[in-house]
């Protein structure tokens, strides 16, 4: 870590004591920021940007010019790892991402193979080289993934859902070609993470967006499990640093503590729940990522100031703690306050420091 000009991000996830509170924002690299949309302009579609790695470079490195942030995070989607399962991903325009191919039949689900990531997912590696290669040492590259659960999800259901029948369907009805998918899957996602692990991702994250839907029984079998497991397969060290991990399941409140007990470093929590309260269950086993409502972003500055202090007071004078959103910022948010949320984080929590 002493390669590093600013490893806050890096110590907070390990739980060792920070001069001040890091941030970093889900989705920070983003539609909210006009020169996000310049350069997607010019890659010619959301797709094309993601397999660049020159422009998933670029964008990357765009939030990190205009504000005062901790971390990178590597420029790609969740959903790069089933596209390279063969089931032909593609964005329709005003609906979001689709599949060509969503797994229907039990044939198809058995023939499910976890791809090589040096192979259909060079385009990923290059950008994360190419991305730390333009950092050099100034803060940490975060790499990430889907989780088993919310890959299967859109895998299964063929894009987002409303009602999520289709995945639940088969999971009641034929849990055996579920859990088929979900290990699958799962393997995936372990090589696919060490691979930007290997590339130099310097942190990694995985996304459960979609595992508060499921009941606490089904979120025990068919997310947590997976999660575990993914956590359990990937590497911990790499060039004799620690690589510490992330899980966040959007709408896992209710599971924190189980979620907490299965290995990863930190747990990212959604707005739901009141971060001081989390810390209390949790005790000293994770670091706790999160958790302002990102639709605070559309209020005046002065109270994006006070809802960002309201969260750091919460959390206290404590190790542990990375700022950022309970889910991804909305590309409608307006960037001045990003900029606001950024410096009161630092300000606030170096106050609280001295305060001792």
């Amino acid at each position: 870590m002493s390669r590093l000009k600013n490893d806050t991000f890096l110590r907070a996830l390990l739980r060792q004591p920070t001069e001040y509170t890091p941030v970093w924002l889900m989705r920070q690299a983003g539609r909210y920021l006009p020169e996000y949309c310049e350069t997607r302009k010019r890659a010619g579609s959301f797709l094309q940007l993601c397999k660049s790695p020159a422009m998933a470079c670029e964008v990357t490195l765009q939030p990190l010019a205009r504000y005062d942030l901790d971390a990178a995070i590597l420029f790609s989607d969740i959903l790069t790892v089933p596209d390279a399962m063969g089931l032909g991903l593609y964005f329709a325009e005003g609906e979001g991402p689709r599949f060509e191919r969503p797994l229907k039949d039990e044939w198809e689900i058995r023939n499910l193979s976890a791809p090589d990531p040096h192979a259909e997912l060079q385009y990923v590696m290059d950008a994360v080289s190419e991305i730390r290669r333009a950092l050099d040492g100034s803060v940490p590259l975060i790499g990430f993934s889907g989780s088993p659960w919310t890959l299967a999800c859109y895998m299964v259901e063929g894009g987002s859902s409303s009602d999520y029948r289709k995945v639940k369907s088969l999971a009641y009805n034929r849990p055996d070609l579920m859990h088929h998918i979900l290990d699958v899957t799962a393997q995936a996602v372990v090589k696919y993470l060490n691979a930007q692990i290997e590339a130099g991702a310097q942190a990694v994250m995985v996304f459960d967006s979609w595992g508060g839907v499921l009941s606490e029984a089904a979120y025990r079998e068919f997310s947590l499990r997976y999660l575990e497991q993914v956590v359990s397969g990937l590497i911990r060290e790499r060039d004799g640093q620690r690589v510490p991990s992330i899980v966040f399941t959007k709408g896992g409140g209710l599971w924190l503590e189980s979620i907490a007990a299965i290995g990863s470093d930190a747990v990212g929590l959604d707005w739901t729940m009141d971060i001081g309260r989390a810390r209390q269950l949790v005790g000293d086993k994770v670091a706790l990522q999160g958790n302002l409502d990102p639709n605070v972003l559309f209020a005046p500055p002065e109270t994006v100031a006070a809802e960002t202090r309201r969260v750091l007071d919460s959390f206290g004078n404590h190790p542990g703690h990375v700022f950022n959103l309970g889910h991804g910022i909305s590309q409608f948010s307006p960037p001045d306050n990003v900029t606001v949320l950024v410096d009161t984080v630092h300000e606030h929590s170096r106050k609280l420091r001295a305060q001792g």
